[in-house]
Protein backbone atom coordinates (compact mmCIF):
# COMPACT_ATOMS: atom_id res chain seq x y z
CA UNK A 1 0.00 0.00 0.00
CA UNK A 2 1.40 3.61 -1.38
CA UNK A 3 -0.73 5.76 1.05
CA UNK A 4 2.14 5.45 4.34
CA UNK A 5 4.64 6.34 2.30
CA UNK A 6 3.34 9.71 0.41
CA UNK A 7 4.21 12.72 1.85
CA UNK A 8 1.34 14.54 4.03
CA UNK A 9 -0.39 17.30 1.98
CA UNK A 10 1.24 20.97 3.79
CA UNK A 11 -1.04 24.48 3.45
CA UNK A 12 0.82 24.73 0.05
CA UNK A 13 -0.49 25.21 -2.97
CA UNK A 14 -3.10 21.99 -4.02
CA UNK A 15 -1.52 19.38 -6.31
CA UNK A 16 -3.64 19.03 -9.77
CA UNK A 17 -4.47 15.20 -8.86
CA UNK A 18 -1.93 13.41 -6.81
CA UNK A 19 -2.96 9.95 -8.51
CA UNK A 20 -1.83 11.80 -12.13
CA UNK A 21 0.73 13.00 -10.65
CA UNK A 22 1.92 9.41 -9.11
CA UNK A 23 0.82 7.79 -12.71
CA UNK A 24 2.80 10.20 -14.61
CA UNK A 25 6.32 9.55 -12.16
CA UNK A 26 5.55 6.10 -13.02
CA UNK A 27 5.20 6.45 -16.44
CA UNK A 28 8.47 8.46 -17.17
CA UNK A 29 10.00 5.24 -15.13
CA UNK A 30 8.76 2.99 -16.84
CA UNK A 31 9.29 4.26 -20.43
CA UNK A 32 12.38 6.04 -19.38
CA UNK A 33 12.18 8.67 -22.04
CA UNK A 34 13.05 12.64 -21.36
CA UNK A 35 10.56 14.32 -19.02
CA UNK A 36 9.68 16.76 -21.62
CA UNK A 37 8.06 14.12 -23.55
CA UNK A 38 5.56 13.19 -21.07
CA UNK A 39 1.92 12.56 -22.29
CA UNK A 40 -0.24 16.21 -21.10
CA UNK A 41 -2.96 13.48 -19.48
CA UNK A 42 -0.19 12.98 -16.47
CA UNK A 43 -0.19 17.09 -16.08
CA UNK A 44 2.84 19.60 -16.72
CA UNK A 45 6.17 17.49 -17.06
CA UNK A 46 7.87 20.17 -15.06
CA UNK A 47 5.29 19.92 -11.93
CA UNK A 48 5.83 15.86 -12.10
CA UNK A 49 9.22 16.21 -12.31
CA UNK A 50 8.96 18.65 -9.46
CA UNK A 51 7.17 15.66 -7.53
CA UNK A 52 9.75 12.73 -8.38
CA UNK A 53 12.84 15.08 -7.42
CA UNK A 54 11.18 16.17 -3.85
CA UNK A 55 10.31 12.24 -3.08
CA UNK A 56 13.89 11.41 -4.18
CA UNK A 57 15.72 13.82 -1.95
CA UNK A 58 13.18 12.74 1.10
CA UNK A 59 14.10 9.03 0.37
CA UNK A 60 10.52 8.26 -0.55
Amino acid sequence: MLEPLLPVVGLGRPARNRRQLIDGVRWRVRTGVPWRDLPVEHGHWQTVYGLFRRWQREGV
